[in-house]
């Protein structure tokens, strides 16, 4: 029993250092989300437009899946914050190319389309589930 907690000791502080370093990256990224997107998600959510709403939830989960990846194959902290910002750039940058290729879809989500949006999501969370399988390869 005392080598479970010898481990559990050892390796709880590592635990909570990974997880705040990398939520803190996701609170982040979610930030730059936000002010790249070519309309206001909050205050679309906050007017009740579900197809905003379920485009940001997509993107939460899209940059949160190559995060948890990239903590999970990382040995230190100094990993997770070399390959943390490394797949948020990718998967921002991936989230703004949609924008601008599908150029309608950020209009149609914010005329509260919901189409656009389920269509929007797919595409973010294909990107990061390429993106964590990368990451971890």
């Amino acid at each position: 029993m005392y080598p479970v907690i010898q481990s559990f000791l050892a390796g709880f502080p590592v635990l909570i250092l990974h997880t705040s370093v990398t939520v803190a990256m996701l609170v982040v990224a979610i930030f730059v989300y936000i002010k790249i997107t070519p309309y206001d998600e909050i205050k679309l959510i906050r007017g009740g437009n579900t197809a905003a709403a379920v485009s940001l939830s997509g993107a939460i989960i899209g940059l949160a899946l190559p995060l948890a990846f990239s903590m999970a194959s990382s040995i230190s902290v100094w990993e997770v914050l070399i390959w943390g910002p490394v797949t948020l750039a990718l998967q921002l940058i991936a989230f703004r190319v949609t924008d601008i290729v599908l150029k309608d879809l950020p209009k149609r989500i914010a005329d509260a389309e919901m189409a656009p949006a389920i269509l929007l999501v797919s595409i973010k969370l294909a990107a990061a589930a390429i993106n964590a399988a990368a990451v971890t390869g």
